[in-house]
């Protein structure tokens, strides 16, 4: 078979004007960026706020291996066959870092036959979304240093001459980082400020991924341009020597990185190998934020299409729950069903499978026909269908089959679905046969968003901190109890105190397992969570506790992705993946 970026420079792409033309966008709601991406304004939504909305599909998964079980693929290859049914459809997906794409992961435009083009900008800059939001963190950074060198250097007499009031940051507190989109470890831990008295506060600092920032998260879940202001300037930055918390609007720079942002609330139509429209639009981390694109891409597709299929990032323990009860909670959108991926393999590794590892071949486990095995790792099939069922959502499983699946394999995923309560469970092989594999998924689809959803949050915000984290914990992790650190107690006591503590959890955790410990397969039971750590994104909107060690800045493996990537002699990319 081809490879990914082969398919997609031989797909036949349409001009972006005609593939918007297909869901009734005018050329004057479209800011053109070349003859294949636009952004489009979000006139195009207030134009059309009174009409009724379509019906709202999110694609998640079982526990994952570490090769990831084919969620985007999925995704775009149901919204390909939505429309091969004759279906109006989009699809809404994020807009990947540089940092995966150069790295170990490779893009994350979909997969064989079933992608969204032109690939390589897909993968790359895009529309510059994602240096905008890398240009206003830093700003944001370099304001905090020059705001404590200043009130250092100056007497209180010099400094009320200027007309502002000392902040008295505690150095010691600081929570913002500097932020590049390159996996570069070694720049996770590093020092500033060093030199002379005006070269800067020397204190201990280090970078992010772009994005992690907060602003990313923000993108994710603003609802407009007014809404991004207000957001950005309750970012919390840090705390002063008396305990209260430092925002971006006490440092005077919230208006200034609204600026630099402005255009990034524009979601970015791109379209898939077989000319659905889709919005690429926001990349949220999906442990520390929410790892779901945008609400405003969701909100301005719903008015557009009568289908809109959105995926949210790692399992359903994660990042569906993220969907509902940040995303959903914000949006004020109720969801029509659920598209849960499974994959023989990772199902074969919840039964008790060898392990699986990035970049090793797989054991014969894994390819030639084990019933026993797969039969045992359908109890994580089914914990996952009841975490789903929790939010009062119909469920249809996504069976994606590899060439090495048999029929017999493929059934008895569909006979245990069915036995959990899901509403229908569909083979599906839209990697080599994009949407013509996925009719079937993409028909029971259809039935199932005709099924009355009765959509429930699953905890109130108005909760402590510590009762959502425990009815996380517990209906959806499956832990008996929860264990804080003194750290964490500390932390929720002040984060209640300085009123946050109505907002909703964002759960920091591994996605390789259901419990915190990545080496925990199938359903775990009878352990203990443990939280570390909780920080607050008070701007981005949620509390995000901590189970676990989680990097905001990730390394280069010893072969990355890049050392493939090259520029042939007819200047096309070659190798992005």
């Amino acid at each position: 078979m081809k490879s990914d970026i082969q398919i997609a420079q031989e797909a036949d792409l349409r001009p972006i004007t005609e593939i918007a033309d297909k869901i009734g966008l005018e050329r004057d709601e479209l800011e053109l960026y070349g003859d294949y991406k636009a952004k489009v304004k979000l006139d195009a939504y207030e134009k059309r706020e009174d009409e009724p909305d379509g019906k709202y599909i999110d694609v998640t998964a079982i526990t994952p291996t570490p090769l990831g079980e084919g969620k985007t693929t999925t995704n775009i290859g149901l919204t390909q066959a939505l429309g091969k049914i004759g279906k109006n459809v989009m699809t809404a997906i994020r807009q990947p870092s540089q940092g995966p794409t150069f790295g170990i992961k490779g893009g994350a435009a979909g997969g064989g036959y079933s992608q969204v083009i032109p690939m390589e900008d897909f993968n790359l800059h895009l529309t510059g979304d994602i240096h905008a939001i890398g240009a206003a963190h830093n700003l944001i950074a370099a304001a905090i240093d020059a705001r404590m060198m200043h009130e250092r250097n100056y007497s209180d007499e010099a400094w009320a001459k200027k007309g502002l009031e000392k902040l008295n940051i505690n150095p010691y507190s600081i929570t913002w980082n500097r932020v590049v989109d390159h996996n570069d470890r070694e720049l996770r831990n590093i020092n500033v400020g060093l030199g002379g008295k005006w070269d800067g506060y020397p204190r201990e600092s280090g970078f992010d991924i772009t994005v992690a920032s907060e602003l990313m998260a923000i993108l994710g879940l603003t609802t407009g341009l007014e809404d991004l202001r207000e957001r950005i300037g309750k970012v919390v930055i840090g705390y002063n020597w008396d305990g209260e918390p430092v925002t971006v609007e006490d440092l005077g720079a919230a208006g200034a990185a609204t600026v630099l942002m402005k255009d990034t609330i524009k979601p970015n139509l791109l379209q898939t190998l077989e000319g659905q429209p889709a919005f690429v639009h926001a990349g949220p981390f999906a442990n520390i934020a929410h790892g779901n694109s945008s609400i405003l891409a969701d909100m301005v597709g719903l008015k557009l299409a009568d289908y809109v299929v959105t995926e949210s990032g790692f399992g359903a323990d994660i990042g569906m729950e993220k969907f509902f009860n940040i995303k959903c909670r914000y949006s004020g959108l109720i969801p029509d069903t659920v598209v849960l991926v499974a994959t023989i393999r990772a199902l074969k590794m919840h039964g008790g499978g060898p392990k699986v590892v990035a970049g090793k071949e797989l054991d014969s486990a894994y390819t030639e026909e084990n019933l026993e095995l797969l039969g045992k790792g359908c109890d994580n099939l089914k914990k996952n269908i009841e975490i789903a069922q929790k939010f009062g959502v119909p469920v249809v499983v996504a069976v994606n089959r590899f060439q090495t699946d048999t029929d017999k394999e493929v059934e008895l995923v569909k006979e245990k679905a069915l036995e959990a309560g899901a509403f229908d469970a569909v083979g599906s092989s839209h990697f080599t046969d994009g949407g013509a594999g996925s009719v079937d998924l993409a028909e029971a689809v259809v039935k199932a968003t005709d099924e009355d959803s009765n959509f429930e949050f699953l905890y109130d915000v108005d909760k402590s901190i510590k009762e959502k984290i425990e009815t996380i914990a517990k209906e959806v992790y499956g832990a008996d109890d929860v264990d804080y650190s003194s750290k964490a107690e500390k932390q929720i006591s002040d984060y209640e105190e300085s009123g946050f503590g109505d907002l909703p959890l964002c759960m920091a955790k591994t996605h390789l397992s259901l419990s915190h410990d990545a080496k925990k397969k199938g359903v775990p039971t009878g352990f203990t969570l443990p939280v570390r750590e909780v920080r607050a994104s008070v701007g981005a909107g949620f509390v995000y506790p901590l189970c676990g060690e989680m990097s905001t800045m990730p390394g280069l493996p010893s072969k990355p992705a890049y050392m493939d990537v090259d520029i042939d002699e007819d200047g096309n990319v070659v190798g992005l993946f």
